[in-house]
């Protein structure tokens, strides 16, 4: 088994650090966060860190680094108060990918790749048509961790639009039958399959 230790990690080539680092935690959530900026502009960007936080309230939270490429999402959210969250799933991997390229703010991701905006009532930031999951959330507040430099963004949900084949009698939102994609590492992307669910597990009698 490969060791790595904490000087070794330091040391290491910086792109295969990002790689190793990136995947270690495991299979990652693969997500669309669609935004609207203060001109109109529809922004949509690949996020793999959103995670549940809590279900009383129903809350996630994800995690951006303000100063780099996410900036436009940030800067959206905080203006507007509102964003929504979009399951990639394998049709769309590609250019769901795609919009982790650095374009300008004037330009939405939706213009560039073949992911098309919908919007829902009056809710102000763009879902992306045919995700099977999607959600519109609220921007609650944001919680800076200044030994990495990240915030952690924490938003509460409003809607929630599952795809009927997906959701399951007991509540369970069965990602593997909508072909959903989740990352490993930076840019390498899976398609779940479904194993087995397991019952609420109580101590044994010893």
């Amino acid at each position: 088994m490969a060791l790595f230790t904490f000087k070794e990690i330091e040391n290491l080539d910086k792109i295969y650090k990002i790689n190793l680092i990136n995947s270690c935690s495991g299979f990652k959530s693969a997500n669309l966060l669609g935004s609207m900026s203060e001109e109109g502009i529809a922004n949509v960007a690949v996020f793999s860190s959103v995670t549940h936080l809590g279900s009383n309230p129903p809350t996630l939270g994800f995690i951006l680094r303000p100063t780099t490429v996410p900036r436009d999402t940030y800067k959206n959210i905080k203006d507007a108060g509102v964003f929504t969250i979009n399951h990639i799933h394998e049709a769309i991997i590609d250019d769901a990918h795609h919009t982790s390229a650095k374009y300008p703010k004037e330009v939405s991701e939706f213009d560039v790749t073949n992911l098309e905006a919908v919007y829902k009532g009056d809710f102000k930031a763009p879902f992306v048509k045919d995700s099977p999951v999607q959600m519109s959330m609220k921007f609650i507040e944001e919680v800076y961790v200044s030994s990495n430099d990240v915030m952690l963004i924490v938003a509460e949900i409003q809607e929630l639009y599952i795809d009927d084949a997906l959701l399951e009698k007991d509540g369970l939102i069965n990602l593997s039958k909508g072909k959903i994609a989740t990352i490993n590492g930076l840019d390498t992307y899976a398609i779940p399959k479904f194993k087995k669910q397991l019952s609420y597990q109580r101590p044994k009698k010893i």
